[in-house]
């Protein structure tokens, strides 16, 4: 059996229904293509869970700190894992049928369950059935990492798609990686109640961020009584009784942690290795991800790749804007390029870091002429009323043109302050004119024309 559309789209992550949202609106005939849940890892294991499960242990540290406000909550807060469990899922599976009931009620578009392999350029095999389309858009997303660690295949290790299932509160979770998802896990199982050792390979915490922004992470992480251990250059596992021993070194003193559950979260993967790309053509790169231009465009005519299969960003954000490039460009006649997107991202430990463009190394290594303005969250009203006042602002410009290169916003509204960075630098405004801003008072974002003004 084989059937024709207008446009294929393999994969319903963050790009994929929107995309079909438009095209079908545009009067094509669309088949989306998903082997599993629909809304990708955002949607079932990534942002809207673990935010869900963050904000549960953000309550949980608020309780215990509620003496500080003037506020008893009695002595001892108990977690109840299966309830903060169960209102991540629900959570899921709300924005999961609701996603569902507008895909199959959507005029033209078919939904296929199944996984789909190319058969040629513009057919793709699904359980037996073929589909043919001028157009391809490969919207697959990623998985977490799994490297070829000694002894890893001889223990149970975590990623986090457990770990978003996981509905007891470990004795010990020891965090594998140093970096965005195992530092807001490694954070919120200890405000759950979990002893956290944080295992680096590393001399610091989150390597692509300034070296004043990740020694204040770690401080913060440090203070709240999670253990860090970086350099640690060889790790392994073993299976130990109960509980599985991670070593740290091989050569030098031997230094291992025993935890009862280990968290594996070193990286992610794209989706690409099962798709049969490289037998029509396709390319890619050594890492797995599909070569694209600066349109989206693969090597291949009509067809693309969007969101994080493409390596060309990492976040439900990104992968969005990778849908509203393609769409602008195929149907409003427009030119727009990946190369034009400003950066940015957060991470959501609390408080959170918001991160806008480049970082102060990323502009000295490029040699720019580099200023840069700092304040500390102490002298942030807001922060301080809140009596949430660790980590700081810094913002960098170009000395000579006057354009806003970058931001770090790490501390309490950080991830929604950064915004205003954001739109200055698309907006291609000078620092100076942040200067004379009047921002409302008490905000965080207040004391950005503050830092603006201290630039040296």
């Amino acid at each position: 059996m084989s059937r024709s559309f207008d446009a294929i789209i393999i994969g319903a992550g963050q790009a994929g229904p929107s995309l079909a949202g438009r095209l079908t609106a545009a009067g094509m005939k669309v088949a989306l293509i998903e082997r599993k849940y629909l809304g990708g890892t955002c949607v079932n294991t990534g942002c809207m869970p673990t935010k869900a499960m963050v904000a549960s242990a953000y309550a949980a540290h608020l309780a215990r700190r509620a003496g500080d406000y003037g506020v008893s909550v009695g002595r001892e807060i108990a977690i109840d894992m299966k309830k903060v469990h169960a209102r991540a899922a629900k959570i899921t599976l709300d924005s999961r049928s609701g996603l569902e009931n507008w895909l199959t009620g959507m005029e033209n578009c078919t939904v296929i369950r199944g996984h789909a392999r190319f058969v040629d350029p513009h057919t793709v095999n699904v359980g037996g059935e073929t589909l043919s389309a001028q157009r391809i858009f490969i919207n697959v997303g990623g998985r977490a990492a799994r490297p070829d660690m000694p002894g890893i295949d001889h223990v149970k290790v975590l990623d986090n798609t457990d770990m978003v299932a996981l509905d007891q509160v470990p004795r010990h979770l020891v965090v594998v990686g140093g970096s965005y998802v195992g530092l807001e896990f490694a954070q919120m199982f200890r405000r759950f109640g979990a002893e956290v050792t944080v295992v680096e390979k590393g001399p610091r915490l989150v390597s692509r961020e300034d070296d004043d922004v990740a020694a204040t992470i770690k401080h913060i992480l440090e203070r709240e009584g999670i253990a860090i251990r970086l350099d640690a250059e060889c790790i392994r596992f073993e299976q130990y009784g109960d509980e599985i021993r991670v070593g740290l070194h091989c050569e030098r003193e031997p230094r291992d942690v025993l935890g009862s559950h280990v968290l594996l979260a070193v990286g992610r993967r794209p989706n690409t290795d099962d798709l049969g790309l490289e037998e029509v053509g396709i390319a890619r790169d050594a890492r797995g991800f599909i070569r694209v231009d600066d349109h989206l465009a693969t090597n291949i005519e009509g067809v693309f790749a969007l969101g994080d299969c493409n390596g060309r960003g990492a976040f439900t954000h990104t992968a969005y804007n990778d849908f509203e490039i393609v769409a602008a460009n195929l149907l409003d006649r427009e030119s727009r390029k990946v190369s034009d997107r400003v950066p940015g991202y957060a991470l959501y430990i609390d408080p959170p870091l918001g991160r806008a463009a480049m970082s102060e190394a990323e502009a000295r290594k490029a040699g720019l002429p580099v200023l840069v303005g700092t304040r500390p969250m102490t002298r942030v009203g807001r922060a301080v009323e809140k009596g949430e006042t660790l980590g700081f602002m810094k913002v960098v410009a170009n000395a000579e043109t006057g354009k806003i290169l970058g931001a770090a916003i790490l501390g309490t509204g950080g991830d929604e302050a950064i915004h205003g960075i954001l739109d200055a630098i698309n907006a291609g405004t000078q620092y100076r004119d942040l200067q004379w801003a009047v921002p409302i008072h008490p905000t965080v974002s207040e004391l950005i024309p503050t830092v603006i003004g201290a630039m040296q």
